[in-house]
């Protein structure tokens, strides 16, 4: 356990180095020179683990342990590397490493699974530089389209593509996965919240993901000089913005059942100290367990911004994402909680308030997911950590329950 535990902190340090910010947490964007660096590292150490390693053209990468059945669809386990700016170290790479590390007990006790395990690393979860997130999951499975993925741009005009190019990633891979080829998909997550900590509960078997959306909203107005232009003859688009942004938190509110609605990116053009704004354009992000609360946000922030069209204000709303809330599958849970039991590791049931690629898989294949207790439940910042010793039992919980999946025939629910 003690060796684990050393290896796992010993992982969580070395890819924490690979950021755009030292010092000020976690910045590693899909396809820059740090996701690079970190792409290096994970493939190293795949190999280092006996594990076969391509990437496919969306830049995600697999470590492969073939199974007796070479032929046989694959249980994956693993996460996201990519990060939020001024991220943590262990949003997205503890579920990596808990995937190199299962991977690592099956090298070391020499056991070749009936079906194939592999573990992946996937790109671009956090949609902290191509809009709507879950992108890597979310292309590989074709729910986002090849034409959709190499038309989205980042907020410098760049596509995907042409990032990928400038990574040196092959984009003439395939995109696509064919679902068939996937037997379960399993992914370790740091909670991103406090509920475990506070429960004293090192395990949580994650029995339902929210339900979420991502609108852009644009707004144009008229550009005009700030001396100059009397205040009645103005058409101020960050003012507009403002009063729609302002009545966003109302609408969760109202909504209840735990709906929350962020509004994370606002960019303002011209962006000038005397230039009255003419366009602003941010983000919105919807969330709820229930999928018709989900559609109520949606409903209400649309007639919230169109109830400020006026005055020469004009204002457009475009869905960039929309995940329906997933149950994770009970064979999954049961197993999960199984080997918990058997190796004497308290857990409990819990649900996710934060989209993951899980909930993507989910769509075509079994599913299962645990969380391991976040410090004071922080998240998306430098402070966020996570106990190597709560990952390293995460990690014993999938070794077992991976070696059910692998290796059972009976067909299950």
């Amino acid at each position: 356990m003690k060796q684990l535990q050393q290896r796992i902190e010993d992982h969580i340090e070395a890819l924490s180095a690979f950021t755009a910010t030292p010092g000020q947490g976690t910045t590693r964007l899909t396809y820059s020179p740090q996701d690079v660096q970190a792409r290096h590292y994970i493939k190293e150490q795949m190999t280092k683990y006996g594990l076969s390693v391509r990437e496919d053209g969306i830049g995600n990468i697999f470590g492969r342990l073939e199974g007796t059945q070479p032929d046989a669809p694959a249980v994956l386990v693993g996460s996201h590397f990519d990060s939020v700016p001024n991220g943590g170290s262990y949003d997205g790479p503890a579920g990596v490493v808990a995937g190199l590390e299962v991977a690592a007990l099956f090298q070391e006790n020499q056991i070749q699974p009936t079906y194939p395990l592999e573990v992946i690393a996937m790109v671009e979860e956090e949609g902290a530089r191509f809009a709507g997130g879950l992108m890597g999951s979310r292309a590989m499975l074709g729910i986002l389209s090849e034409q959709e993925f190499s038309e989205l741009r980042d907020k410098d005009g760049i596509t995907t593509i042409q990032a990928m190019e400038q990574a040196g990633l092959d984009t003439s891979l395939p995109r696509i996965r064919d679902p068939r080829t996937i037997r379960a998909f399993l992914e370790l997550h740091i909670e991103q919240g406090p509920i475990l900590e506070e429960q004293g509960i090192p395990i949580g078997i994650v029995e339902a993901i929210v339900g979420l959306a991502q609108l852009e909203i644009t707004v144009q107005g008229q550009a005009g000089h700030a001396g100059t232009t009397p205040m009645d003859r103005r058409a101020d688009a960050l003012v507009a913005a403002a009063g729609i942004i302002s009545g966003l938190p109302g609408i969760a509110t109202e909504t209840g059942d735990r709906s929350v609605i962020t509004t994370g990116r606002l960019n303002v053009w011209p962006n000038g100290a005397n230039v009255i704004p003419d366009k602003v354009v941010f983000t919105v992000d919807l969330r709820s367990g229930r999928e018709e609360h989900v559609q109520t946000l949606i409903r209400r922030t649309e007639e919230l911004a169109a109830s400020y069209e006026q005055g020469g204000i004009r204002v457009s709303v475009q869905q960039q994402l929309y995940m329906k809330p997933k149950a994770m599958n009970a064979h999954i849970r049961s197993l999960l909680q199984d080997k918990s039991e058997q190796l004497g590791i308290a857990h409990c049931p819990i649900n996710s308030g934060a989209g993951h690629d899980a909930m993507v898989f989910a769509d075509v294949t079994d599913v299962g997911m645990l969380f391991i207790p976040s410090r004071s439940g922080l998240s998306h910042c430098p402070e966020e950590w996570s106990d190597a010793a709560d990952m390293a039992r995460a990690v014993h919980i999938f070794y077992e329950t991976i070696r059910s999946l692998t290796t059972e025939v009976e067909g299950h629910e």
